[in-house]
């Protein structure tokens, strides 16, 4: 923690962001990430709709969406992390079009499953939430993102009060925690993937305790 908090402080105390650094609104900037984020779903259509998904669609479609939405919601948490050990300002503008992706994906991930899988079958998905812990992390994890998403707009932003609605978007983190443990139980024999999401994580999370020691520091002075 000590390094981490280290490397925090240099990074602010150090001379003003260096030249390249994104200073502008760049109003184009959140569509394009909105653009980009949908071509995988575009993609992952063309191969169902081809039958290049293999012989378990259903399961490589499931997979397929399910790491997006882990992706996406690491990433989004990322954005502050990275504007406090880089000081640049863009990833905050594109923190809400990455978190609203990661919800996009984590419904159609669960609606792929519901609808397909399970054929709406209520009592099967019921069962398999209550019985299969990897089910049930994901679907909580799932239910976290949906206050998370509804209090995305600047109007509610407004309503809560910044620090309300800073302390209910914590509850990110708990939501990408409860998808990597989801991942982890998901792929059983080989762990290595769902833990370097997990070592993500824990950096990224280090960042924002480092960022906050400092911060107390500070006042205290």
């Amino acid at each position: 923690m000590s390094s981490t908090v280290d490397a925090v402080r240099a990074v602010k105390t150090a001379s003003p962001p260096r030249a390249g650094a994104p200073r502008g609104k760049l109003p184009w900037l959140p569509p394009a990430i909105v653009t980009g984020g949908l071509i995988p779903l575009a993609v992952l259509g063309v191969r169902a709709f081809t039958g290049a998904l293999g012989p378990n669609a259903v399961a490589e479609a499931l997979n397929q969406l399910g790491l997006l939405a882990l992706v996406l919601l690491i990433a989004s948490l990322a954005a502050t992390p990275l504007k406090l050990v880089s000081g640049w300002t863009f990833p905050l503008r594109i923190r809400k079009a990455l978190g609203l992706l990661a919800f996009f994906y984590a419904c159609a991930h669960f609606l792929t499953y519901a609808g397909v899988d399970q054929g709406l079958d209520v009592r099967a998905i019921v069962e398999d939430i209550t019985e299969r812990p990897f089910i049930l992390a994901g679907f909580v994890a799932l239910l976290l993102l949906v206050p998370l998403a509804a209090t995305s707009t600047a109007r509610m932003l407004k309503r809560l009060g910044a620090a309300r609605w800073k302390r209910l978007h914590r509850i990110a983190y708990v939501a990408a925690v409860l998808g990597v443990v989801h991942f982890f139980l998901r792929v059983k024999k080989d762990a290595t993937e769902p833990m370097i999401y997990a070592a993500l994580l824990a950096l990224l999370f280090a960042v924002r305790v480092a960022s906050a020691v400092l911060r107390r520091r500070a006042a205290r002075r």
